[in-house]
């Protein structure tokens, strides 16, 4: 993802704790004004992102706060990385005096001037008196700025004062340049109408050239000063604008092997956002009053509608690579077909697609009749015959799966049948699912593999072991607790015991009303086995045994699977 380095432009951004800041980009300067120090953050990488967007490359910002500067790579895309590592405050050189005075206006207008004609010279230089100076302003410029070393010597002059001056030279300077670079030719500007306020930046692959002098000249009267823009990245003031992607903050490719001198690091930085704002009611008695009233009555959502939220951002959760989900009972109507499918349901209607349902029993399953039909009758036997196509190719795309896989229409994932023939003799062993599933997760984020009731046959061993997350089905009955029970106890003893602990435990109700002293007496055994155990109700819609309808299903049987998906991505 990295671009090369030394040719990105630079941009600087200064975060102060009460909630402005300031962004830089070759002396043209927007202030920038939030609730908090995280909103200034946030509202820094949407404008970088933007500036990026707009030359379509990254660009590079020094972010710094009152800790120190953060080098960090700001990518078209929003993906922001290290660019080196966290520069303490306390590695940085210190203020070179005490602030002083305010000084008179026409003192201000006089360095206003001095600093626009003599751009090199540090606003330092100007603050610290004449006889504290190594090096400074000399005579015959002095003069020429209507002060003298007495005047410096003795005139107050105040930081503060002296930065605004300095910034708005520098923004002459820029916009003088800016007539001349960024004004597009009219063909130019017919065909590419600019879509942000970043568009026709005028880009110098020779700013890192200067790296070294900008360095030199960052002002050093305070750490929460505007330093020097370091980039020849000219344009107009950003706005905000673009999305800011979600990083987890335990994602390794955003944590630095270790920073010198301590300090915050950029998963820091990204945590430090507000929390997103939660949107208005719109489930229950809440949203029926806002619906009501047009929004003019806008009560908070409720417990519930948030519950549901929760759930949802859940199963939305970003995931590191293709993920496998197995559906286990060794005995059978224990509800495993069904959970297979509603939990690729709930993984689709929430996440989109690029979710599928697999059915892996080694000769003849049922999730084929249970899924919506496709104008083919292929399954995971014929799709092994073809294999080569997939695994192999470097061209194949997730659409070349549609004369094998089934469409599952709204529900947004896909189904693999196994084997429908009652008279054919091909079955899935354990290398031919380990060739199918490695072929299929190059195709799907997420896979949920239903199976069959044989423990001993190598390809529900092959799946145990591709397994990320286990999933152990019941209904509330003895029988099929039994088998969910002796299922703990055989993974336990073939060395299963870490994704037992991790696994999710479903209890389905077979009847309107279950066995709740039974209920009662599952729940405590298999808590104490796996991760959680979560209840799903009985549905009538789901007695018949044909295609599944998800949209004829009860709100809390939906709301139920939700949960119970919802606890299965924790573990993903």
């Amino acid at each position: 993802m990295t671009q090369n380095i030394s040719e990105l432009p630079r941009i600087r951004a200064m975060i102060r704790s009460d909630g402005t800041g300031e962004l830089v980009i070759d002396g043209v300067s927007s202030r920038i004004t939030a609730a908090d120090e995280a909103g200034v953050r946030e509202e820094i990488i949407n404008r970088v992102t933007d500036a990026a967007r707009a030359i379509d490359r990254a660009v590079r910002l020094t972010a710094e706060d009152e800790q120190g500067k953060s080098p960090l790579i700001v990518h078209p895309n929003g993906d922001v990385e290290d660019d080196g590592a966290f520069i303490p405050t306390s590695l940085e050189p210190g203020p070179a005096s005490e602030p002083v005075s305010t000084a008179p206006a026409a003192v201000s207008a006089a360095v206003s001037a001095a600093v626009s004609e003599t751009e090199d010279v540090e606003l330092i230089a100007l603050v610290v008196p004449a006889e504290q100076q190594n090096s400074g302003l000399d005579t015959a410029e002095l003069q020429a700025a209507g002060l003298d070393d007495a005047g410096l010597g003795t005139a107050a002059l105040d930081t503060a004062t002296l930065k605004e001056a300095k910034r708005d030279a520098d923004m002459r300077d820029a916009d003088a340049e800016v007539i001349q670079q960024i004004e597009p030719a009219p063909s130019a500007r017919a065909h590419v109408p600019p879509l942000t306020a970043f568009d026709g930046l005028v880009l110098d692959l020779d700013a890192d050239t200067d790296d070294e002098d900008d360095q030199k000249q960052d002002l050093a009267a305070s750490p929460f000063s505007a330093p020097r823009a370091a980039t020849n990245l000219v344009g107009p003031a950003p706005v905000p604008g673009g999305t800011f992607a979600e990083v987890p903050a335990d994602d390794p490719s955003i944590a630095p092997a270790a920073l010198a001198g301590g300090g915050p690091n950029l998963a820091d930085f990204m945590n430090s956002r507000p929390p997103l704002v939660a949107g208005p009611a719109l489930l229950g008695w809440q949203g029926t009053v806002r619906r009501l009233t047009g929004g003019l009555v806008s009560p908070a959502p409720g417990t519930g509608e948030m519950s549901h939220r929760a759930a949802v951002a859940s199963v939305q959760r970003s995931l590191v690579g293709p993920r496998t989900i197995v559906v286990l009972n060794p005995k059978g109507g224990a509800h495993k077909t069904t959970a297979t499918l509603l939990i690729a349901a709930t993984f689709g209607i929430h996440r989109g697609g690029y979710t599928l349902a697999w059915d892996n029993n080694e000769t003849m399953g049922t999730l084929g009749v249970r899924a919506q039909t496709a104008a083919h009758t292929n399954t995971a036997v014929d799709l092994l015959r073809d294999l080569d196509n997939f695994a192999y190719s470097s061209s194949a795309r997730v659409g070349d799966l549609d004369n094998y896989v089934r469409n599952q229409g709204d529900a947004r994932f896909d189904a693999l049948a196994s084997d429908l023939d009652p008279a054919g003799a091909a079955s899935i062993d354990d290398v031919a699912f380990g060739k199918l599933h490695a072929a299929l997760s190059r195709f799907y984020r997420v896979l949920i593999i239903d199976t069959g009731n044989n423990m001993r046959a190598s390809n529900w061993e092959a799946a145990v072991d591709a397994a990320d997350q286990l999933v152990v089905v019941s209904t509330i009955r003895e029988d099929t607790a039994y088998g969910a029970a002796s299922l703990l106890d055989g993974l336990r003893q073939k060395g299963h015991a870490d994704k037992v602990a991790q696994a999710v435990t479903i209890l389905a109700s077979p009847a309107k009303t279950a066995d709740r002293q039974l209920s009662v007496r599952l729940h405590d055994h298999f808590s104490k086995l796996t991760r959680t155990v979560v209840d799903v109700p009985y549905d009538s819609a789901l007695v018949a045994g044909g295609s599944l309808n998800y949209d004829a299903l009860a709100p809390r049987t939906r709301e139920a699977w939700l949960v119970a998906t919802a606890a299965i991505a924790e573990g993903l």
